[in-house]
């Protein structure tokens, strides 16, 4: 599982000891997962999986399972998961309210329609 974990971090460019800290997960906890000497709880595997927005399947794993209900959406999950960048945008946007996102949106369009001149 740490292997994951860590992998996890360095995708999107945060130390494991950071992405503890925001979870309220102890440095002492991360040193046992990292030395094998215990596996987390899956209160923390929840935690850490939401963080990532992955399953918690994948924690354990390391593969995304097939369980989207069209392909369109398995299709835009890969790309997010695949793409640094999205991960990162994805992640600070999930707890965000619809009109935020609504007016992030915009913003991107503004962004992208600045870039092509």
């Amino acid at each position: 599982m740490w292997e994951i974990f860590e992998k996890l971090c360095r995708d999107i460019g945060v130390r494991p000891g950071t992405v503890g800290r925001e979870l309220g997960i102890s440095t002492a906890t991360l040193t046992g997962w990292k030395q094998g000497k215990y596996t987390p709880k899956m209160d923390k595997m929840m935690k850490i999986a939401d963080f990532f927005n992955v399953p918690v399947s994948y924690l354990m794993t390391g593969e995304l399972e097939e369980y989207y209900e069209n392909d369109e959406t398995a299709e835009i999950a890969q790309k997010i998961h695949d793409n640094r960048e999205m991960r990162m945008l994805f992640s600070a946007a999930k707890d965000v309210s619809p009109d935020v996102l609504e007016e992030l949106y915009e913003m991107l369009l503004i962004i992208k329609r600045r870039e092509t001149r």
